[in-house]
């Protein structure tokens, strides 16, 4: 075992007279002297200052990101535009240690920021309570289904298979250990193939779960499958793409009980996979079911504005047994992010990023189909996000396109066996025509 060495021989009598030890190894005599590390451990020499950032920055260059890359990769995780105040926010000392805040009386700030974001969430989503914000998108919409199951005292599931896979799998995870039972609805078109749901639902039903605009990038049929889920006491919970919120109808509007959705889009960047941060919205009738917090707004002793954290149905505040979740944070600095970015952006804002990705994407869209490019899978109405065929396999495309500084986009087959050489191809407001005709060109040189 490596030993702690102080700087000079003064350090270490100081120590060692603070420990009441006469030496070093009187610090390591209950570890079994067999077990020890012997000798020197193995790490590089001390670097200086001016050495160690360069090797820092020869790490990173290391790295293919974004910033020297043309992404049409998205599958849950999207090369958005982030204003630059967003950053300058964040980086304020106030904010950047987001730690729950506990003490309402010096945590005014952070409350209120995240009662704006709540607000927004409410918005956004058509419903009418938020939590302070989850882990992530997929943990989020375990959650769902978990509150689902408790507020109807049902223990069956229905979710769509268009459903994100990865989400689908944490789903399965979570019920596995909490003995309920998923079932998965398969699709027609690239949708939830309501007729099969019809077959499947039943008033043993606890929730219907879909995606929208699902993760073949299609706008499901949310007032209908409301319907049917409603028809047999069922909930329905929606996992939502927020940026689609600013022009498509709003999932409280269409009959959801439950939102969920992953916030990375409203100005997080990818950061290699996270930290991201879920967010979850409801109704006032099943705001008591909800995991995590609230943060409220009521008015302090001199009858001025306040805030605080209400509704903590989580297991640190109230008996195990009557705990909604195990859920013991939030992701305040992810969420303050989200609510900077959603207050810069505004209404119109919002709506104008959701327009441009929509456009682009239907743009590149046709010129892969019309070039002869690719083949269309589905026929259903897209938004940001689509399925093609591609002529040779995926995997082999998008090698191609990394020679060209194009990542390209997903390989369905990873997850759906079935869709052989389907390509997810993702199209934000970031990319300009120039590089959607450069991709339809790369593709169409193999």
């Amino acid at each position: 075992m490596g030993r702690y060495v102080p700087n000079t021989g003064q350090d270490r009598k100081e120590m060692l007279d603070e420990l009441g030890l006469d030496s070093i190894d009187q610090l390591f005599e209950d570890i079994p002297y067999e077990v020890r590390i012997a000798g020197r451990l193995n790490l590089p020499e001390p670097l200086s200052e001016v050495e160690l950032v360069r090797h820092m920055r020869e790490l990173a260059e290391k790295n293919e990101t974004v910033e020297d890359y043309i992404c049409f990769l998205g599958a849950g995780a999207y090369d958005r535009y982030i204003p630059s105040v967003v950053g300058h926010i964040l980086s304020r000392q106030e904010f950047y240690t987001a730690y729950t805040p506990y003490q309402p009386e010096i945590s005014q700030g952070t409350l209120q920021a995240i009662f704006e974001y709540q607000t927004m969430i409410c918005e956004l989503t058509g419903m009418e309570v938020s939590n302070a914000s989850m882990y992530d998108g997929a943990s989020a919409l375990a959650e769902a289904v978990i509150m689902a199951c408790q507020a109807t005292g049902r223990k069956k599931v229905l979710m769509a298979r268009t459903v994100h896979p990865q989400s689908r799998k944490v789903v399965h995870t979570y019920c596995r250990f909490r003995d309920i039972q998923l079932c998965e609805v398969g699709y027609d078109d690239g949708r939830l193939d309501v007729d099969e749901l019809k077959q499947m639902i039943s008033d043993e039903v606890a929730a219907v779960v879909v995606q929208n605009p699902n993760f073949f990038g299609i706008v499901e049929l949310l007032d209908e499958i409301a319907e049917v889920s409603h028809s047999h006491g069922a909930l329905f919970i929606t996992s939502v793409n927020p940026v689609s919120l600013a022009v498509l109808k709003p999932p409280g509007n269409a009959g959801a009980d439950i939102v969920v959705g992953e916030g990375q889009s409203l100005g997080n960047p990818l950061s290699f996979g996270g930290p991201y941060l879920g967010f979850m919205a409801t109704s006032r009738k099943l705001m008591r079911r909800m995991p995590g917090r609230v943060v409220g707004q009521t008015t302090d002793t001199s009858g001025r504005r306040a805030f605080v954290l209400t509704i903590q149905t989580r297991e640190q505040h109230i008996r195990r047994e009557k705990a909604t979740s195990n859920i013991c944070t939030n992701q305040a600095l992810n969420a303050l992010a989200a609510t900077v970015y959603l207050a810069l952006m505004g209404r119109e804002g919002l709506k104008k990023v959701a327009l441009l990705s929509m456009q682009k994407a239907h743009y590149a869209y046709q010129r892969l189909i019309s070039q002869g490019r690719c083949s269309a899978l589905f026929s259903a109405p897209f938004f940001d996000e689509f399925v093609v065929t591609s002529p040779v396999p995926v995997e082999q495309l998008n090698e191609k396109l990394l020679e060209s500084k194009i990542i390209g986009g997903y390989a369905l087959e990873r997850d759906y066996p079935e869709l052989k050489n389907a390509w997810l191809v993702a199209v934000t407001e970031k990319r300009t025509k120039n590089e959607i005709d450069m991709l339809v060109e790369r593709v169409g040189e193999l």
